[in-house]
């Protein structure tokens, strides 16, 4: 049947498995900084976007007339569950809080802006997808700060569940910038550079 194929090169362009969270990663070398924990049910990313019918409430326009659309906003969040905890993760989760002492993390009713960090996710990619050039998704969460408030759920004969949901915010230095990027590099056997989007 003429339609019932695939991609020659599908098996190259798959993402597979759950992926990381990192506190930092290089696109270039593929190194990563800190893994956050491990999770559970893999993570979710989505970027919400808001856009403005600029044209409708003007007489006589179609609607969503393509020259008068205006792109509002993205809201953009990086969701799911870890099952390791530790001091430096728990703080992350309560989002505004201080660290009083070793394993002490005090809630706080303020934000400050040290309260925002960047959040990386960085996935497997390609049919090349483990030694030094190992193909990689990666999504790059500027500013992020965990939204959903500290939440644990625990079960008879099981792991406790710490739910996240991180968003990206914007900033009065950067306004233009939406915070997010995602890098693609396919594995190889030789070094490649990683494309931003």
């Amino acid at each position: 049947m003429k339609f019932t194929q695939i991609p020659n090169d599908t098996f190259q362009k798959l993402q597979m498995n759950a992926g990381i969270l990192v506190k930092g990663f290089t696109p270039a070398t593929g190194t990563i900084t800190d893994i956050i924990g491990a999770t559970t049910g893999g993570v979710s990313f989505s970027d919400s976007i808001t856009y403005s019918d600029m044209g409708e409430d003007i007489d006589n326009a179609p609607k969503n007339t393509k020259e008068l659309k205006h792109l509002d906003s993205h809201e953009v969040r990086m969701s799911g569950t870890f099952v390791t905890i530790d001091a430096d993760t728990l703080k992350l989760l309560v989002g505004s809080a201080d660290t009083e002492a070793a394993g002490h993390i005090v809630p706080r009713n303020d934000i400050l802006q040290t309260d925002f960090t960047d959040v990386w996710w960085i996935g497997d990619y390609s049919d090349v997808n483990t030694g030094e050039n190992a193909g990689y998704l990666a999504i790059h969460l500027k500013n992020a700060l965990n939204t959903g408030g500290f939440q644990i759920q625990t079960a008879d004969q099981s792991k406790g569940n710490f739910a996240f949901d991180f968003m990206g915010h914007y900033s009065i230095d950067a306004q233009d910038t939406v915070p997010y990027e995602i890098y693609i590099k396919a594995g190889a056997t030789g070094a490649t550079g990683a494309t931003g989007v």
